[in-house]
């Protein structure tokens, strides 16, 4: 295991600038996930601490040692990545332990972790098959085992889980999770799935364009995002925004309808409020409905406030269809407020207390 920090980290390609002064703090053993949108430069930020990309200025140490001019096999880091990589003329056990022959370490401490990883991956029954004969769950235990024998200080993964089907990528979710929880080794893990984030991560690490927007615990960027960014960005189905202006009897969009709020300060603002944290009250604002979604446990509503459009999650199980009217009303402690350059009102407090 080992700390890794990340000092202001800056990648350059000519004139394209891809990482753009980037410092992050990973603790001894924890579990930290990269998430953002696509070109947002996660995964080069994660090439880099491997050691596949160079870094143009700033400091990467893992461990007591700065890293910048390390080659890859010097880091003392495993790296799975979302292609399997696996050699298809080599058996499971054989993929498993390659980089350990390559070594040249003894047969027996070879057959030793491989044998050791095999049982903490449920792999046993598996060592003497090819990849062709592998499920697309089974490759990836096979990528992560690869990595396991190595014993390395950090782990990293590039987006594992994207090959794989939505139920599988559930079931493997969890089994990454509980391999960390039992190895303890510092897990540096890439994905633009933020419902991956937020269930596997100890702490996430929100980047858009080169840049961190936020970082911290799943449920404080949750609970207390920084910027409209992150707002929108964790969350399913994302947090409805809504513009309008601050008055004295509430917040009040540009259709007149007025929603709660206990901050009274005259000014145009973005009103925020996730689709869960709305719930049916026959005294709250109208809505009409556009599209009904029941998904057994939950129902999403789409519907229209005024000329607004937003989502509800309801718990209930309505009888409602496309052109009804719901009555509905945001449960005020969760209500979030941000200005005109999207910065959240009151950050790092709770927006209201009711």
């Amino acid at each position: 295991m080992a700390h890794v920090l990340v000092n202001n980290a800056r990648k350059d390609y000519g004139a394209f600038k891809a990482i753009k002064g980037v410092s992050v703090d990973i603790k001894d053993g924890e579990f930290v996930v990269l998430v953002g949108p696509s070109g947002c430069g996660k995964s080069t930020l994660l090439r880099m601490i491997a050691g596949l990309e160079g870094i143009t200025s700033g400091e990467i140490h893992i461990g007591k040692h700065v890293v910048n001019e390390l080659a890859p096999k010097d880091r003392d880091i495993a790296m799975v990545f979302q292609n399997y990589a696996l050699y298809p003329h080599m058996t499971v056990a054989q993929n498993m332990g390659f980089s350990l022959r390559l070594k040249r370490m003894p047969r027996a401490d070879i057959a030793a972790r491989v044998g050791n990883a095999a049982r903490i991956l449920g792999l046993e029954s598996l060592l003497e098959r090819y990849p062709k004969q592998l499920s697309g769950g089974q490759r990836q235990r096979v990528a992560m085992g690869r990595a396991i024998v190595r014993d390395p200080a950090v782990f990293l993964f590039d987006e594992p889980l994207s090959n794989l089907d939505a139920k599988l990528r559930v079931q493997m979710r969890s089994e990454i999770k509980e391999l960390h929880q039992r190895l303890r080794t510092t897990t540096i893990y890439v994905t633009h799935d933020q419902i991956e984030a937020m269930t596997m991560a100890d702490k996430i690490v929100v980047m858009k364009d080169g840049r961190v927007e936020q970082s911290g615990s799943p449920l404080d960027l949750y609970d207390r995002p920084g910027n409209l960014f992150v707002a929108g960005f964790i969350g399913s189905p994302a947090m409805n925004f809504i513009n309008g202006t601050m008055t004295p009897e509430g917040f009040r969009t540009a259709d007149g309808v007025v929603l709660p709020s206990d901050r009274t300060m005259a000014e145009a603002v973005t009103y925020g409020i996730r689709p869960e944290d709305i719930r049916l009250d026959p005294a709250g604002v109208p809505v009409s409905i556009v599209v009904v979604e029941p998904t057994g446990s939950e129902t999403l509503v789409v519907a229209k406030l005024g000329e607004q459009t937003i989502s509800c999650v309801f718990r209930e199980r309505i009888k409602a269809k496309p052109g009804d009217l719901l009555h509905v009303s945001p449960n005020r402690p969760t209500i979030h407020l941000f200005d005109r350059e999207g910065s959240r009102l009151g950050a790092g407090e709770a927006v209201t207390s009711y």
